[in-house]
């Protein structure tokens, strides 16, 4: 076993035994790849279970890393609207090969939801195993993905430690184009889908 494939290993163990989707707790969820050199930025909407949620994220490129800004708001379905909020971070860390098939990133994030008299927040960690897949003469591209999460939870609760697993597939049609769809099991369930304009 490569040292890539231990230390991917061990993480995803780590983190599947011990800590959701991103930050703001919506079923919305990062690929292990970044598909922007500078920016990105783009809209998502996504039925977390109750109501529906609309937001807006902006992340830019810093080396091998990047950064994320989300922000929206979440009907609850009851007249209850939650303002939501968070900043993520995702570094690769994993790249294929012949023992193991996927590329991996580390996902972190702090964020929540605010409004209502009920404010909750948390830190999701987790990370990200997928792998891309390219047509023959044609510029799509797909990416599948599988995005467990641990998160901590704090706030006007009782607090806990939420598990959330993300799948999802991003579809690259051109160099500034790219759509989104994921589905959220665990402390996150729902399924979301958005579109991210690249630079």
């Amino acid at each position: 076993m490569s040292r890539s494939t231990f230390f991917a290993v061990f993480l995803l163990g780590g983190l599947v035994s011990s800590a959701g989707a991103q930050s703001t707790g919506t079923p919305t969820f990062l690929a292990p790849y970044r598909p922007f050199n500078r920016i990105e930025y783009g809209a998502q909407v996504s039925d977390p279970g109750r109501g529906f949620a609309l937001e807006g994220f902006y992340r830019f490129a810093n080396k091998k890393y990047d950064f994320g800004f989300r922000a929206g708001f979440a009907d609850g379905g009851n007249s209850q609207t939650s303002f939501l909020a968070g900043v993520d971070f995702r570094t690769r860390v994993v790249d294929h090969s012949v023992d193991f098939p996927l590329d991996g990133a580390v996902t972190v994030g702090v964020g929540g939801r605010f409004g209502d008299g009920v404010s909750v927040g948390s830190i999701p960690v987790g990370i990200t195993l997928g792998r891309l897949v390219e047509l023959e003469d044609n510029d799509v591209q797909f990416v599948p993905y599988l995005h467990p999460i641990l998160a901590p939870v704090f706030g006007d609760t009782q607090g806990g430690l939420d598990f959330r697993l993300g799948l999802g597939v991003d579809v690259r049609f051109n160099k500034r184009f790219e759509l989104r769809i994921a589905g959220g099991l665990g402390d996150a369930q729902g399924v979301s889908i958005g579109f991210a304009i690249i630079r």
